[in-house]
C-alpha cells in the first residue's frame, strides 16, 4: 500500500503561482509513474501532468508552459509548480501513482491522495 498526502493548495488571483506537494509513504518501491489530476465542480477528473520515475514528463495542452511537474525521489515527494494561473485552473488537485502503464489513464492509477483545493479568482 502507498499513502499519498497533498499540500500547497490555496486561493490566488489570476496570474499568480502556487506549488503543490505530495508526499508518498509505504510501499513506494514499485511505483513507475506519478501524476497530478484535477476535478472541477460538476466535471470529471482529468489528468494534468505525469512523470515517470526516470524523469520523463508529460502535460495536458491547457497547462503546457505554465505548470511544471517534478519529483524528489530521496524525499518521496512529487511537486507541481503552477504559474500564470487562470480561473479555469480552479479545481481539486489530486496526486496519484501507478505501478504499470501510463499514469495518464485512470485504469493505470493504483493510489490516490485526498486532494488539495486550488481556487483562482479573476
Amino acid at each position: 500500500q502507498v499513502q499519498l498526502v497533498e499540500s500547497g493548495g490555496g486561493s490566488v488571483q489570476a496570474g499568480g503561482s502556487l506549488r503543490l506537494s505530495c508526499v508518498a509513504s509505504g510501499d513506494t518501491y514499485s511505483t513507475s509513474c506519478q501524476a497530478w489530476f484535477r476535478q472541477a465542480p460538476g466535471q470529471g477528473r482529468e489528468w494534468v501532468a505525469y512523470i515517470y520515475t526516470g524523469g520523463v514528463s508529460y502535460y495536458v495542452d491547457s497547462v503546457k508552459g505554465r505548470f511544471t511537474i517534478s519529483q524528489d525521489n530521496a524525499k518521496n515527494t512529487l511537486y507541481l509548480q503552477m504559474n500564470s494561473l487562470k480561473p479555469e485552473d480552479t479545481a481539486m488537485y489530486y496526486c496519484a501513482s501507478g505501478v504499470g502503464g501510463s499514469c495518464r489513464y485512470h485504469r493505470n492509477i493504483n493510489y490516490w491522495g485526498r486532494g488539495t483545493q486550488v481556487t483562482v479568482s479573476s
